[in-house]
């Protein structure tokens, strides 16, 4: 069976300012194009498919468009990520059409969408990003006894269903969608923090006995562990200009009739490139930096005084110039406070500001209330998208 792994789609995400739903609606015709090029059974979306709990119309209109692409000529099967609202992107999940698949549920995290090839059976099972604090009593053996509190607890519980659902169905394959953060994995600076009790990561060997494992939430498409059965596909596109040097593609697996997986990384488009230029306002205005004036561009003018109209000069050289900064070469180091962006550690930043308005750095104790009180609103978060 040919399977195409992707994920982490975030559409209607913008990129400091800038809208990137053209550029996703590119990569929704390249993916197209590529299952029906390369004979693609199943399309498998392992979560982050939507941005934010409530997308934008346009979003909408283009996951519906390309899912309903996708279907003419394989099955699909997707998972809601930490992003998503799980309520709201499986809405009308026991309607869909056969060739559209959505896992929302953690209740029906055991049952798979059973699919069969020339080799027999493959059941494809869905994990959606679990928050602990939502799913440890729903997740229990016992109703009375609630997991732990730990991805680890409700991952391992889920596979644990998977694996007993397994145990029934002799001789049938087995491919596994999850949106988790699976320890050895590498991550970019534009993921959302999923931390429950300081820990985000689970083992992989909560994975064990599963032929594939498709994996979402991490942007940078990689492998975890020696082989190739557990894999991040990775993002479409670059989030943020730290994944600027992150080659985006989709997974191409085959399984073989035994469960071996074979792998190959087709490269995705890149509408538009992310370049970070660092030089003096004359070098720009000498052309020496045309070979980036398509690219978004993050722009530090190094000069030793502020140039007059630095915003519009850069502009007229680089139009797709996303941040102009001032910085010049001869500044003497100084510590500066961290600047605080969407993807700066919820903790970390109220530590700092405990720093700064009592002079000392906070204790131990102090960061675990700061912990708490980070993990309630997340919590809280994550309860108002499931409604």
């Amino acid at each position: 069976m040919r399977i195409l792994h992707t994920g982490d789609w975030h559409l209607g995400r913008t990129l400091l300012g800038a809208d990137l739903l053209g550029h996703q609606s590119v990569f929704a015709d390249f993916l197209v194009d590529t299952v029906r090029e390369r004979s693609v059974d199943l399309v498998v979306i392992a979560g982050d498919v939507y941005d934010r709990a409530i997308p934008p119309v346009d979003a909408v209109r283009l996951l519906s468009r390309t899912l309903e692409r996708l279907a003419g000529t394989a099955t699909v099967v997707l998972t809601p990520g930490n992003h998503d609202s799980a309520a709201r992107l499986g809405f009308g999940a026991g309607v869909m059409h056969d060739r559209v698949r959505i896992l929302a549920e953690p209740a029906g995290i055991g049952t798979p969408v059973l699919l069969t090839d020339d080799d027999g059976p493959v059941a494809v099972y869905g994990i959606p990003f679990l928050h602990p604090d939502l799913t440890r009593h729903a997740l229990a053996e016992v109703p009375d006894e609630p997991l732990a509190r730990s991805h680890q607890a409700v991952v391992g519980a889920a596979t644990g269903r998977i694996r007993a659902d397994l145990a029934t169905r002799p001789g049938t394959r087995s491919v596994v969608v999850a949106h988790a953060f699976v320890s050895g994995a590498a991550p970019s600076d534009s993921e959302q923090d999923i931390r429950v009790g300081g820990v985000d990561q689970v083992a992989a060997s909560v994975f064990d006995g599963i032929d594939y494992v498709a994996l979402g939430h991490l942007h940078g498409p990689q492998r975890v562990g020696t082989g190739d059965r557990i894999r991040y596909a990775g993002s479409p596109l670059a989030f943020s200009f730290g994944e600027r040097h992150q080659r985006k593609s989709v997974t191409l697996v085959d399984l073989d009739a035994d469960g071996a997986v074979s792998v190959e990384l087709v490269p995705a488009p890149v509408p538009r490139r992310l370049v970070d230029v660092r030089t003096t306002l004359a070098a720009v205005e000498a052309g020496e930096h045309r070979g980036d004036a398509d690219a978004w561009v993050r722009v530090a003018v190094t000069d030793t005084v502020h140039p007059e109209r630095m915003y519009a000069r850069v502009k007229d050289h680089f139009p797709h110039a996303l941040a102009i900064t001032h910085e010049p070469a001869d500044r003497p180091e100084r510590q500066t406070a961290r600047a605080v962006t969407a993807t700066s550690d919820p903790v970390e930043v109220a530590a700092d500001f405990v720093a700064f308005a009592t002079g000392t750095a906070p204790t131990e104790d102090d960061r675990a209330v700061l912990t708490e009180a980070y993990e309630a609103a997340v919590l809280t978060l994550h309860d108002d998208r499931g409604r």
